[in-house]
């Protein structure tokens, strides 16, 4: 059986979450984007899900006294559909509560059901929508949220 693990994101990750990133988004963190969430943005709590010792996946969150704001979720294509990614959101959810967010919102594509199906699944419900939101194709993002407290 596959050995599941979710931690922290250390720097030593980048290179592997810059894989997860180039495969997961049409337009993908620059590395410096990523690298500069971990050392220098207090708000910043980015996670890392392991399958077999080997990164497939991570999430991004900011943490600002009641509200946690989801950043990114993301798995590699390759291990989609394993609910690898309810676990990364899971473990992502439980680390904003701890945190005291009482608060949890993200923006998710208009197109990407699979995710929204995800993010309802752990009670987010759509608030609104944000025109124009994603810079690649200027697709309209849900924005979805839930109380934590």
């Amino acid at each position: 059986m596959a050995e599941v693990v979710v931690r922290k994101m250390e720097l030593s990750d980048i290179d592997d979450v810059m894989a997860v990133e180039t495969e997961s988004f049409t337009a993908p963190w620059p590395r410096d984007v990523i690298l500069h969430e971990l050392t220098d943005n207090q708000y910043a709590h980015y996670y890392v899900i392991l399958l077999d010792q080997k990164v497939v996946g991570y999430s991004g969150m900011w943490h600002v006294i009641d509200d946690a704001q989801i950043t990114n979720v993301a798995i590699k294509p390759a291990y989609r559909g394993k609910k690898l990614g309810e676990t990364l959101f899971f473990y992502t959810l439980e680390a904003a509560m701890k945190l005291g967010a009482k608060r949890l919102s993200l923006e998710v594509r208009v197109s990407n059901t699979v995710a929204q199906r995800m993010y309802r699944k752990f009670g987010l419900i759509p608030g609104g929508i944000r025109k124009n939101y994603y810079t690649d194709n200027q697709e309209d993002a849900i924005v979805m949220w839930v109380k934590l407290a």
